[in-house]
Parts: C-alpha cells; sequence; structure tokens
C-alpha cells in the first residue's frame, strides 16, 4: 500500500474512534457506488430533534505544510457529499434528518493525530 494510503486508513480508523467516543454508532465505512464515495456513514443520536444520519467526509494530512484539509473541500464535493448521503439513505431504507460532516485528521499515521469536526456543513 502508498504510503498515501496507509494514512488515509489510519485518518479513517481514527475518525471513525473519534465518532464513536461521541457516542455515534458508525453503520458504514468507505460506501461506494457509481456516485461516488463516503468515507464514513454514522448515527448522532444527539441531534437537535432526535437521531440524525451523518454522512462524514475524512481528510488526512500528515501536516499543514501544504495547506490545512479543508481547503480539498469545494462547493462541488459538498454537493455530491450531500447526494451520497441522500442515496445512501434511500438505498438503505432510511428515513428522518441527515447531514454532512467533515473531519480534518492531521498527523502521523503511527500517532499524535488529532482532528477539527465541522458539522452541518453545506
Amino acid at each position: 500500500m502508498r504510503p498515501k494510503d496507509v494514512l488515509g486508513r489510519a485518518g479513517e480508523d481514527f475518525a471513525a474512534r473519534y465518532v464513536t467516543e461521541l457516542g455515534w454508532a458508525v453503520l458504514e465505512r468507505n460506501w461506494r457506488c457509481p456516485a461516488g464515495e463516503l468515507d464514513l456513514v454514522a448515527l448522532d443520536p444527539l441531534g437537535r430533534d432526535g437521531p440524525v444520519l451523518v454522512g462524514v467526509e475524512v481528510k488526512t494530512r500528515r501536516s499543514l505544510d501544504f495547506g490545512h484539509p479543508w481547503e480539498a473541500i469545494d462547493a462541488a464535493k459538498l454537493a455530491r457529499l450531500h447526494a451520497l448521503i441522500r442515496l445512501w439513505a434511500r438505498h438503505h431504507g432510511v428515513a428522518g434528518p441527515m447531514r454532512v460532516d467533515a473531519l480534518a485528521v492531521v498527523g502521523a499515521a503511527a500517532g499524535g493525530m488529532r482532528c477539527e469536526h465541522l458539522r452541518a456543513v453545506a
């Protein structure tokens, strides 16, 4: 596996642990369909009006030397993520509130990762 892929997998593992520690249930990882991929699909039990289905985009960088992970999420990517969480819900027969969150994970795959969490990115 390429170093970039190892880092990306470590970032997604870190993100899955992070949302689990928030009390969320990770329903699926790396869900793919012809329209794209969702890194994580999770259920946030403490949404404002009850449980919320969340598509989580994880962007991992070893450092901030070449920019912040948020810089890799543009308007087209956000639109695709919103469409993907709706497709996931339809495919799995899930109804109710949903949103897209983004996690920026920064640090080495071997340890020392930290994350920033943006909820309900539009």
